[in-house]
């Protein structure tokens, strides 16, 4: 049964919040893989992640290196780092000493956590906490495109208390406690969340994106009624009303931050909520068309088709494994 958009909203929050109606909309999940101890002279080569990675000092302090000619970085102790770009990089306890791979160091492990260097797991001087988030690959775009390629919080920021918190709890639940797994998978999202918004937070520039648009102060509003009633015909006047802008003045705005024109995201975030439903059940497409404020179903699928590049009946066949023929379903556009 298709959820309606207000049901999707709904479900977890009274508050709009297209922030979270995009990552539950893209499954982002996360995975908390472990980290190490280390004492003594160490260094560890991590490969280019395929997924957004994080990494965290929940003590101590070391050098982060990316390949290349940059010169290293100071990792303090309470730092989080967001790596969305293909890189790879070292930790080390001195950017001098020769790295060891990551993959034959923590291959073959028993537990969360390894020992590196003279450390035990009763004696260290530098943990590190790490982990990886995925979306769904059919919207992997929609989030990957977006993020910075490269998200430092300082532990020392004051944006980051929130972040401490959740380390501690992370730490805590490498004894693995019951219900560890889940738990650290619900808190690796929470941190990754958190260190967002600390980036958010201190002002850092965005490319033109959904994700910019909903930091924007005057679009933030504008983008919250988009998502919590998609299927409305939203006119342009009316959102630019909402923004305490003039027509021309809002939908230049919008277009410089969003990276698309209004009524144009409002279109392409219909189709995404189209895809997840054509994804995740056997809705009729004439019932899917009337939920997202489509007129008729030839209506919805041209827009489907023009947006996704696929009709709606064919884009749903592909998850099914049933071969469908074009022309035998819709119209073309």
């Amino acid at each position: 049964m298709l959820e309606s958009p207000h049901d999707m909203r709904n479900r977890s929050s009274m508050i709009d919040d297209p922030l979270s109606d995009v990552l539950k909309l893209a499954e982002v999940h996360s995975v908390v893989a472990g980290g190490f101890y280390a004492s003594g002279p160490w260094a560890v080569r991590f490969p280019a992640p395929d997924k957004v990675k994080f990494f965290a000092a929940a003590k101590g302090s070391c050098w982060l290196r990316f390949d290349g000619d940059e010169p290293p970085l100071r990792f303090q102790e309470g730092d989080v780092i967001l790596l969305a770009s293909a890189r790879s990089f070292t930790l080390s306890s001195d950017p001098q000493v020769q790295a060891v791979a990551s993959r034959g160091l923590f291959a073959g492990r028993t537990e969360a956590f390894v020992a590196i260097g003279n450390s035990s797991a009763t004696a260290y001087e530098v943990m590190q906490v790490g982990g990886h988030f995925s979306p769904h690959p059919a919207y992997s775009p929609l989030l990957m495109d977006v993020l910075p390629p490269f998200i430092h919080v300082q532990g020392a920021s004051p944006e980051a208390r929130a972040l401490q918190w959740i380390l501690q709890q992370l730490v805590q639940e490498r004894e693995g406690l019951p219900g560890a797994a889940l738990a650290t998978s619900q808190l690796g999202l929470l941190l990754f969340v958190q260190a967002l918004r600390a980036h958010l937070a201190s002002g850092a520039m965005l490319k033109a994106s959904w994700l910019r648009a909903v930091t924007d102060p005057r679009l933030a509003p504008v983008m919250r009624l988009m998502h919590a009633d998609p299927a409305r015909a939203w006119r342009l006047d009316e959102l630019a009303q909402r923004a305490a802008m003039s027509r021309t003045a809002f939908a230049t705005h919008f277009k410089a931050t969003a990276g698309d024109a209004p009524l144009a995201y409002l279109a392409r975030w219909r189709m995404r909520l189209a895809e997840h439903a054509l994804r995740h059940g056997d809705t009729p497409v004439s019932a899917l068309a009337q939920t997202l404020g489509y007129a008729s179903e030839s209506a919805f699928s041209h827009a489907f088709k023009r947006i996704v590049g696929r009709s709606p009946r064919h884009y749903a066949a592909g998850f099914r494994g049933d071969l469908v023929n074009e022309s035998d379903t819709e119209v073309s556009a």
